[in-house]
Order: C-alpha cells, then structure tokens, then sequence
C-alpha cells in the first residue's frame, strides 16, 4: 500500500510518501512545498494544488493522509489550514484517491507515544522508525508521521 502524507499550510505543505509492504516500511519520498509569502492566498492554494497535483501523478498513491482540523487560539490561521487541506481532498479526489483523517494528538500518540509531543521529537522519532540519514524538516516529519500513523490504524476514518 502506498500512503501520501499530507500536513496543510498555507505557506508550508509537508509531504510524505511511505510504502507498506506487511511489516516492511520504505520511505519514498519527502519534501516541504514552500510558497511565496507575499502572493494572494488565492496563488499560494493555487500553487500547492499545482504542486499535490504532480505529486499524486508520480507517486500514485492508494490514500491520502490528512491531521483534520485542529482549532487553538488563532481561528484565522485555522480556516487557512482548512483551505489549504480543502485543497489537498480536492486534487487527491481529482485522482479517485482516498483520503483518511487523524487529529493531530492521535498522529503524535501513534508515532511518538505521546500525544503532545514536540515538532522536534516527532522528527527524530520519525528519522529513527524509518531510517532516515537526516532529520527530515518539520512539515515533512508531521506528513510521514501522518503516513505512518495510517500504516498503523485499525479503522481510518475516511473524508
């Protein structure tokens, strides 16, 4: 099974891409699609479906994994993060691909065992669960943590 891990931001998109073979976990592939600050929201949403869309066309994965919406302080900032995941269920939707959701203390529960954890344990957590060379930058961490956590999960719940 392959999983893209997908950790929404309007300015930050991580992304990761596992294989799960049984027991067997191969990373793919990872990288953090980075826009322009300065471009309307409208260009920078643009440019990430742009981006997931190519991602999903060379990677072909079987489901997508997203953090649902977590909402803290800052409301604003959580409907960007809506709209950036809007726009990730809608390009892996234009490839027929599934798409499963976790809040985000269930993803850091799964990988780390603590469902607090920092940005900085869940990178070397992940590092070491897939043995990695190098810590992989924040955003992609939380997208590969998201893919592991689906390899795991008994009973995804499906956008």
């Amino acid at each position: 099974m392959r999983i893209i891990g997908v950790d929404p931001g309007t300015y930050r998109t991580g992304i990761g891409v596992i294989d799960k073979a049984g027991r067997d976990i191969r990373t793919i592939h990872y990288e953090v699609i980075t826009v322009h600050a300065k471009c309307d929201l409208s260009k920078r949403l643009k440019e990430i479906f742009d981006s997931l869309n190519e991602i999903l066309k060379i990677y072909k994965p079987d489901v997508v994994a997203l953090e649902n919406i977590f909402f803290g302080k800052n409301f604003r900032s959580a409907v960007k993060i809506g709209e950036a995941r809007a726009v990730a269920i809608l390009a892996a939707t234009n490839f027929n691909i599934r798409v499963v959701e976790y809040p985000p203390a269930s993803v850091k529960l799964s990988v780390c065992g603590n469902g607090r954890a920092g940005k900085e344990q869940v990178q070397k957590t992940v590092k070491m669960l897939l043995g990695l060379k190098e810590l992989p930058p924040p955003d992609a961490a939380d997208a590969l943590a998201l893919c592991l956590c689906h390899s795991n999960a008994k009973s995804p719940v499906y956008v």
